[in-house]
C-alpha cells in the first residue's frame, strides 16, 4: 500500500509538471537601442505596435537577442520559453520611459533584460554641452523603471548589460571619442552598481568588447564592432555566449 501511496504521489507530481509546462513557459523580454533591435519585425525604428508579428522569420531581429533566443529556445523545447524583442534603434533611456508601460508592464515578463545607453551619450555630445552629462538623473531614472516593472511582478529577474563604445571604423577618426569612452566607462559603473543593488545579473559587454580588441586583433579593426558603436555577426555572437553564460550560471532560466 504504501508503494502504491507513493506511485500516485509521482504520478501527481508529474501531472502537475507537465500541466505547468503545457501552459507556457517564462517569459524573457529584451529592451533597448538598435543592437537589440535588429530590424526585428521589419521595424525600421518604429513603434512595437506597427511592427510585424505574423512573420516568424523576423520576429526578433537578427542581433545577440536572436541568437539567445534560438539557443533556449532549441536547446530546451520542453520549458516553452517565450522571447520578445523590444529593441528600438536610436532609443535612450528616457524613450524607454515613454514606452514603458507598453512594452514591459503590459507584456508583464519574467525576466527583463536592458541594454541602453549609448543614445543618452550621443544626443549629450551632439547637443548643448553647457553643463556636464548629468550621471545621478540617468541614474536615478534607471532605477525609477526598475522600480515599476518590479512593482508589477516582485519575483521579476533582471538581466542589465553595460554600454560601450570602440575606436573602431569611422569611430577611430571620432575626434570626441575619448569624451564617448570616459561617460561609458561612468555610465557602465553606473549599471553595474544598480545590478548589485536590485541583485540582476550584470553583462560587462564594455570590458568584453575591450578585451576582444586587445587579446584578438584582426587586420581589419570593424571586426568585432564595424562603426564604433554596432556589433558585426561576431561581435553579436561574444555577446550572446556571454548573456547565456551569465545568466546560466545564476539558473535563472534554467530549474
Amino acid at each position: 500500500m504504501k508503494k502504491r501511496g507513493l506511485f500516485v504521489i509521482a504520478s501527481l507530481i508529474l501531472m502537475l509538471i507537465s500541466a505547468t509546462l503545457q501552459a507556457g513557459g517564462l517569459k524573457i523580454l529584451f529592451i533597448g537601442d538598435s543592437i537589440t533591435d535588429g530590424n526585428w519585425g521589419s521595424g525600421d525604428g518604429k513603434p512595437s505596435s506597427e511592427r510585424t508579428l505574423w512573420d516568424m522569420n523576423h520576429i526578433y531581429g537578427h542581433g545577440f537577442m536572436y541568437l539567445c533566443a534560438s539557443h533556449y529556445l532549441g536547446e530546451y523545447p520542453q520549458y516553452e520559453y517565450e522571447f520578445f524583442n523590444r529593441g528600438i534603434s536610436g532609443n535612450s533611456l528616457y524613450d524607454l520611459e515613454k514606452r514603458w508601460q507598453e512594452d514591459v508592464l503590459d507584456i508583464n515578463p519574467d525576466v527583463l533584460s536592458i541594454l541602453v545607453g549609448i543614445n543618452d551619450i550621443n544626443r549629450y555630445l551632439h547637443g548643448d554641452r553647457t553643463s556636464p552629462f548629468d550621471f545621478d538623473a540617468w541614474d536615478k531614472k534607471y532605477r525609477e523603471l526598475l522600480d515599476r516593472a518590479r512593482q508589477e511582478n516582485p519575483n521579476l529577474k533582471i538581466v542589465l548589460a553595460s554600454p560601450f563604445v570602440a575606436p573602431t571604423g569611422n569611430m577611430s577618426e571620432n575626434k570626441d571619442f575619448r569624451k564617448y569612452d570616459k561617460i561609458v566607462e561612468r555610465c557602465s559603473a553606473i549599471v553595474e552598481e544598480i545590478a548589485r543593488d536590485y541583485k540582476a545579473v550584470y553583462l560587462p559587454y564594455r570590458q568584453m568588447f575591450n578585451d576582444l580588441l586587445q587579446r584578438d586583433p584582426t587586420s581589419q579593426n570593424t571586426y568585432w564592432i564595424w562603426d564604433g558603436v554596432h556589433p558585426t555577426a561576431a561581435g553579436h555572437q561574444r555577446m550572446a555566449d556571454l548573456w547565456i553564460r551569465q545568466v546560466d550560471r545564476e539558473r535563472i532560466l534554467r530549474p
